[in-house]
């Protein structure tokens, strides 16, 4: 017959081992390389249709069809009161310079802001599309900003970039452009 003292210890021992393979667990999972790669659903697949009203005077809206024009080209989703779509604005007007054609999508954004945006950090873009609900953001599989895609010239998302694009970051881009000409 077992005492309720006994009992105890068994319960403590079984908790003490339970808590010592979780923590082994965590440890190992510490020790894996991270992976930063993010697999997108969209890579490989056209760009769902749409078309967006112009977010800012005197620049062209966007729609699905400029993206298969047969050029190649980038596709930044952003937002005037997004921190780090600033801080990659540099880096957009890098991509610019070394021939990068770039469209863009203004997520949830006034005109009046995007255009001062635009005059405080560069416009690397050739369209940029308002769009008002996130509509569009949602359809490419974004989900947040800043995002860039590499759309080939019949319009498939070929590679997703998420977050803020930093300077190691525009090779890398220039690649995928590249790899999109094929």
């Amino acid at each position: 017959m077992t005492t309720p003292v006994r009992t105890f210890r068994w319960a403590l021992w079984g908790a003490a081992l339970v808590l010592l393979g979780l923590f082994a667990l965590f440890a190992f999972q510490l020790q894996q390389p991270r992976d930063e790669f993010v697999r997108s659903a969209m890579i490989g697949k056209p760009v769902p249709p749409f078309a967006l009203e112009p977010s800012v005077e005197g620049k062209p809206g966007l729609a699905s069809t400029d993206l298969a024009d047969g050029q190649p080209q980038l596709l930044n989703v952003f937002a005037s009161w997004c921190v780090p779509c600033r801080a990659e604005a540099p880096q957009l007007e890098a991509l610019q310079q070394q021939g990068a054609r770039i469209t863009a999508v203004a997520i949830r954004d006034r005109p009046q802001d995007v255009a001062r945006f635009l005059e405080t950090y560069g416009d690397p873009f050739t369209r940029i599309g308002a769009d008002d609900m996130s509509e569009v953001q949602l359809l490419l599989g974004s989900s947040g900003v800043p995002e860039t895609f590499v759309i080939d010239g019949q319009g498939v998302i070929t590679y997703q970039h998420i977050g803020d694009i930093r300077e190691d970051d525009v090779p890398v881009l220039l690649e995928e452009l590249r790899k999109a000409r094929r």
